[in-house]
């Protein structure tokens, strides 16, 4: 979806992580989950990429949204984010070259260059200090296989001679870039579509958007269809209370630190407050919301988002 301006009267496509159990669950069962994900009127999945996050943990997010888009025929599906400075762009150029044949036109691929575990960067040999140039070279070398050519390339990191990869994605994959430094705006406007924006105040994302647009246009690159992004955690409950208790022990449980650090930055209430906390970051900008619903005990999350959206719709 190419985005309004900023502050245009736009609903933002809904993307949401796989619901509660759906990895415990059988194949029927988690088409009927997806099924029941696009009756609600959500866009698509989103998932996170780790090789071996703190305690081990991970999951190639590649691997999953091959997986993800063939259990439903229309939802679409993005890595959001993966750890591009982890892998070698030929390829990554390989594997979403397949995605595309799988399911066109509904893969988006998000990149980021992680490092909140040192020693999962250092686990893949790669120097946690290189990560943001590792991965402006890969996504050149990644736009240029993309888009059809033969790449003979000599940087930093890779070394390429006449590499060609096919079938070539027509339309073209879009790239969206995750980060919430000044490095990631720069880097989404030399090669991204979109910024996927995190932890951040409504004043921040809205002026991430337009430092994307400025970098682009330093960059050369006039028109670009953007698509920014807000991926927030959200607490959907009967009233505050429940809805808080639910996000703050879900991230808690995640991320190994107290919900106090990230709680300015969650929305959490009923679906209607969730969607007023949600609806100031749309008019700044953002075109899709990646909802990660951690739902009070007795509240379903994909009607919990389902009614976010329909909140949001007006």
């Amino acid at each position: 979806m190419g985005q309004d301006a900023p502050g245009s009267d736009v609903t933002p496509e809904i993307y949401v992580t796989p619901p509660d159990g759906f990895f415990a669950a059988t194949v029927p069962q988690r088409q009927e989950l997806l099924g029941r994900v696009a009756d609600a009127g959500l866009d698509g999945l989103f998932y996170a990429d780790h090789v071996t996050f703190r305690n081990g943990a991970g999951m190639d997010g590649l691997i999953l949204l091959a997986a993800l888009s063939q259990l439903h025929p229309t939802l679409s599906v993005q890595i959001g984010v993966y750890l591009l400075p982890l892998r070698h762009p030929v390829l990554v150029a390989r594997q979403l070259s397949t995605l595309w044949e799988l399911a066109p036109g509904r893969i988006s691929f998000g990149v980021g260059i992680g490092g909140e575990d040192r020693h999962e960067v250092e686990s893949c040999e790669v120097d946690p200090r290189t990560r943001g140039r590792r991965c402006d070279e890969s996504l050149e070398v990644l736009h240029r296989l993309l888009a059809g050519e033969t790449v003979t390339h000599h940087g930093r990191f890779f070394h390429l001679d006449e590499v060609l990869i096919r079938p070539t994605p027509v339309p073209p994959i879009p790239v969206y870039v995750g980060g919430r430094s000044d490095a990631a705006l720069v880097r989404t406007g030399r090669y991204g579509e979109g910024w996927i924006g995190a932890w951040c105040s409504v004043d921040r994302f809205r002026a991430a958007v337009q430092r994307c647009a400025a970098e682009a246009a330093a960059a050369g690159r006039a028109e670009v269809a953007w698509l920014h992004q807000l991926q927030p955690w959200v607490g959907v409950g009967p009233d505050r209370d429940r809805a808080r208790a639910a996000v703050a022990a879900a991230m808690e449980r995640f991320y190994g630190v107290p919900f106090a650090a990230f709680e300015r930055y969650v929305p959490y209430g009923t679906a209607s407050e969730v969607a007023d906390a949600l609806a100031p970051y749309v008019q700044a900008g953002a075109g899709r919301l990646n909802i990660t619903a951690c739902p009070a005990e007795g509240v379903d999350p994909i009607d919990a988002v389902g009614a976010i959206r329909a909140a949001l719709a007006g």
